[in-house]
């Protein structure tokens, strides 16, 4: 338990206690469920972006991303062509990958196509029951959950979001909720 409390006195899931940005968005954000076609595409193209890199590095670009992702409003960001992944390339708001930026222009365009709203496409996959981890060391880095959407979403055009991408988004929008026991966020 020692390791989950916080300078500020309060238990958290370990990595929520590293920076006050991480805190924050522990305690406000993550695990917490989300909804809406804008507001899930953000998070699918934040994953997407942290790839690779630290999650702090996306969290403190966020309103970069969304102010040159036009707040992520998918059939605006579909409509992007060359001129915007060169303005984009060239923006240090964001994390320039040509790949990343192509997979959110590549994403947007997926949604505008879906036959459901993509609200009810992401949450099919949130699994009817999960076990509390009882330690970071107990939270997995994919599912079968997390596997089955990925594979879904690239049979309908997604790009760059495999299992462990997939399974990131479930946990940031609350369709599993990893909050380890005794963080006071735990259910």
């Amino acid at each position: 338990m020692s390791e989950l409390l916080g300078a500020d006195g309060v238990a958290r899931c370990s990595w929520g206690n590293s920076t006050p940005d991480y805190a924050d968005y522990h305690d406000e954000e993550w695990g917490t469920p989300l909804h809406g076609q804008d507001e899930l595409y953000e998070r699918l193209c934040l994953e997407s972006f942290q790839s690779g890199l630290s999650w702090i590095t996306i969290l403190r670009k966020r309103e970069g991303f969304r102010k040159a992702f036009k707040q992520f409003k998918p059939v605006k960001v579909a409509k992007f062509g060359d001129a915007d992944v060169e303005r984009l390339m060239q923006d240090a708001s964001i994390v320039r990958n040509r790949a990343k930026i192509l997979a959110a222009i590549t994403n947007a365009k997926a949604i505008a196509a879906l036959d459901e709203p993509l609200d009810d496409l992401l949450w099919s996959f949130a699994p009817a029951s999960h076990k509390r981890p009882v330690s970071m060391a107990d939270v997995p880095a994919i599912t079968d959950e997390s596997k089955a959407m990925a594979k879904e979403l690239k049979k309908r055009g997604f790009v760059f979001l495999g299992p462990t991408t997939c399974y990131a988004l479930m946990q940031a929008t609350g369709m599993v909720d990893d909050h380890v026991k005794g963080c006071f966020r735990a259910n």
